[in-house]
Order: structure tokens, then sequence, then C-alpha cells
């Protein structure tokens, strides 16, 4: 159980990164680091689990937290899921783990899975179509989510454009055409008991992801990775009706702060009773806490 004290908090964070372990080591190649720190306007440096969650308990928020594994797609050593979620379990009054395996480790995969939530308290699992390069809707990734189903934890997707990779040579080989959110219709079908987040306004896609979340009721939508003033007129119109309920906060920290984003956040038109729902409540819910 999560030892987070929810009155306490403003509101709870689905979506940030550690990006470094304290040691010289990150969680993307060099490249893609200073890409990801030019589209963003550099607002912050890649941080660790502990330097996030002082951050965090100083603003009376919580976070979500993990990094990515895209080993085999960038060849790039991963941050370590047991690190990440041993380093949370230091801050469990702001801190929430997840963990994230690349698809292609297949069964290895599964079983680290297992390990993972039983064993060091994961809480959920990201996945990076775009950067692990695979379709989300593969049947081959399907034992996968069956595992998850039954870990009764949630499946965190990013969908839409990525900024990893934007404006480097190339787009640093990652494609965009993994991340269409309708990608995630048939797992929500197929498995709906899972609990599903579409990160991310899903541009150039967003009418697809408001679909999805408005048919199935398994699937949620974080609003991390643009800053609120940029969100498209009809997120926000769904996000102040049809689906208050399944709308989160996220900022992509360390990408974009919370204190921009919710600054932000502050004049976008959205009911006064609503506003709860996206910052805390919904979360709540979809995570199970």
């Amino acid at each position: 159980m999560t030892a987070l004290n929810l009155p306490a908090l403003t509101a709870i964070d689905v979506h940030t990164h550690a990006e470094s372990d304290g040691h010289g080591h990150y969680a993307l190649p060099a490249s893609l680091l200073a890409g990801a720190g030019a589209y963003f306007h550099g607002e912050s440096g890649a941080t660790t689990v502990d330097e996030l969650a002082d951050y965090y308990r100083q603003r009376h928020l919580a976070a979500v937290v993990f990094s990515v594994d895209a080993e085999a797609a960038l060849g790039h050593p991963r941050l370590s899921n047991v690190d990440v979620a041993e380093a949370a379990k230091r801050h469990p009054d702001v801190l929430i783990p997840f963990a994230s395996i690349d698809p292609a480790k297949g069964r290895s995969g599964i079983e680290e899975a297992r390990r993972l939530v039983n064993d060091h308290g994961a809480r959920g699992f990201k996945f990076h179509p775009s950067v692990q390069a695979f379709w989300p809707d593969d049947h081959a990734i399907y034992p996968f989510y069956e595992a998850i189903q039954e870990l009764g934890v949630p499946a965190l997707f990013h969908s839409g454009q990525s900024g990893i990779g934007s404006g480097v040579r190339g787009g640093g080989g990652i494609r965009l055409k993994y991340s269409n959110p309708m990608c995630l219709d048939d797992v929500a079908v197929d498995f709906p008991d899972l609990t599903i987040i579409l990160a991310h306004p899903s541009f150039p896609w967003q009418d697809e992801a408001l679909a999805v979340a408005t048919h199935k009721p398994n699937v949620y939508i974080d609003l991390s990775g643009w800053s609120p003033k940029y969100f498209p007129p009809q997120l926000v119109r769904y996000a102040n009706s049809l689906l208050k309920h399944k709308v989160l906060f996220g900022s992509d920290f360390p990408w974009i702060t919370p204190d921009r984003w919710l600054k932000d956040f502050e004049a976008l038109e959205i009911k006064e009773d609503v506003r709860p729902l996206i910052l805390k409540d919904n979360a709540i819910r979809a995570l199970k806490l």
C-alpha cells in the first residue's frame, strides 16, 4: 500500500521521468538527451529519483516516476527498474514507482514484470511504442499485457508525436507511426480489466485518443508533455464533459516542470468542479491509490 498522505497533496502528477542514476549514466543516449533539452527549451536537467522526490515534496505534490527501457531499439543501456523502485521506497510520501520493460524481451520481460510488482513494489508499467519500436496491438505482446492485467496494475503508453528525437537528424531513428492511440483500441477490447493510460495530447491523432477513451471504460488520458495553453480545443471540451473523470494531470518532468504546467492550467477554461478531478481525484481511482 502507498504511504501517500492524499489529503495533504495538492495534485498527483502521473508522468515524470528519472533520467539519471546519479553516477553518470542517463536513460537516453547523449544525442537524444540533448535534442529533448532543446525541444523543451531546457526547463530542467536530467534528474535522479531522489532529486525528483525532493522537488515534488517541496510543492506538496506526488508523482508517478519511471524511466524508459528501449535497449533493443536504441542500443543504450537502461536505468535499472529495481533501482528506480527501491529509490522510490525511500520517498513513499511523494513517489509512486512504475517500471519499463522493452517488449522485445519477451518471456524474460514478463518474468521481470512479475518480480518488479511482487518483490519491489512497482505500481504500473510505462511503454513508449515510438522509442521502443513496436506496434501496441501486436499479438506477440499480448502475453505481456495478460501478465500486467493479472497483476492488477496500469499500463501507461506514450501517444502522438515524441519530443524525444524531435529536431535530431532522422528523428534519432524514432518512428512516430507506432504511437497512434487507435493501436490501443484492440488492446482495450482484449484486456478489458487492464487500466490503460494514453500519455500526452496525441498530436496529430487527438480525435482518435478522445474516441478510444470515450468508448472504452478502461482507457484514460494524461495531459503531460504539453503546456495546457497549447491543448487543442476538442481536448479541453472533452475534459470538461464526457471525459471529466478520465483525464489526468501529468507534466513530463523534467522536460516540463509542474510549476509551468500548473500555472498554465490555472488559465485554462476548465470548470471549477472538474479541476480537482483532473489534478488528483481521477489519478486516485486510475492508480488504485
